[in-house]
């Protein structure tokens, strides 16, 4: 469809109902629907971090933030050859953004934006949309620091849109959409706060929180 007739709210009402949008590329002046019979999604009590990712998680070589530059994680995202990321939706994700409903998580090197994620929360579930890495491990330190901030605030279902391989080596795992669909309904009755002040995470504690969990 045309993405004149679609507005924040409107993409709201489709994420509750186990919807999300893309585009056939950047240039595209269509937006379409997707509902995949099979859903990705990471356990939050069953990501997996390795020996060797622990060890790097534990030498702090990059800075973590959220929502410091939401644009700057989402042009990061769509800064490939080939993306689903199209002008109408970069600007309906700011929106969501701007309504305090998407949020981005930032790895940083000094100054340098070097990776991150970024989605959209409603109730207890996290949508998660797309990430990007410009070091080594970026994006797998950007999700593990998610995955923890999303325990500490009362989120009980992160969704990954799709199963790949790099998301199957963190724990995620496929649900078939009617089991989906189930506990997308149950995390919507929940209430949760990814912004919320007062969160403290230290890579020590990141590592053994997860720990606990998995």
């Amino acid at each position: 469809m045309n993405a004149d007739g679609i507005t924040p709210e409107t993409l709201l009402l489709a994420y509750a109902r186990g919807i999300f949008p893309m585009a056939d590329s950047a240039a595209s002046d269509e937006i379409f629907w997707v509902d995949p019979r099979r859903r990705g999604i990471i356990p939050l009590d069953g990501f997996h971090i390795s020996r060797s990712l622990r060890r790097r998680i534990l030498r702090e070589p990059f800075a973590i933030t959220l929502n410091r530059d939401f644009a700057g994680v989402v042009e990061g995202c769509a800064a490939r050859p080939e993306t689903w990321i199209n002008g109408a939706i970069f600007d309906l994700y700011l929106s969501l953004h701007e309504m305090g409903h998407a949020h981005s998580l930032e790895v940083w090197e000094g100054r340098e934006l070097v990776g991150g994620v970024y989605g959209v929360a409603l109730g207890g579930a996290f949508f998660g949309e797309s990430m990007f890495s410009r070091r080594a491990d970026a994006s797998k330190i950007a999700l593990a620091y998610l995955v923890d901030r999303l325990n500490l605030t009362g989120f009980t279902l992160f969704d990954t849109q799709f199963l790949t391989r790099h998301l199957a080596s963190l724990g995620a795992v496929e649900l078939p959409r009617a089991l989906y669909h189930a506990r997308l309904a149950k995390a919507l009755e929940r209430k949760a706060d990814l912004a919320q002040p007062g969160i403290v995470q230290r890579a020590q504690d990141v590592i053994q929180r997860n720990a606990q969990t998995s």
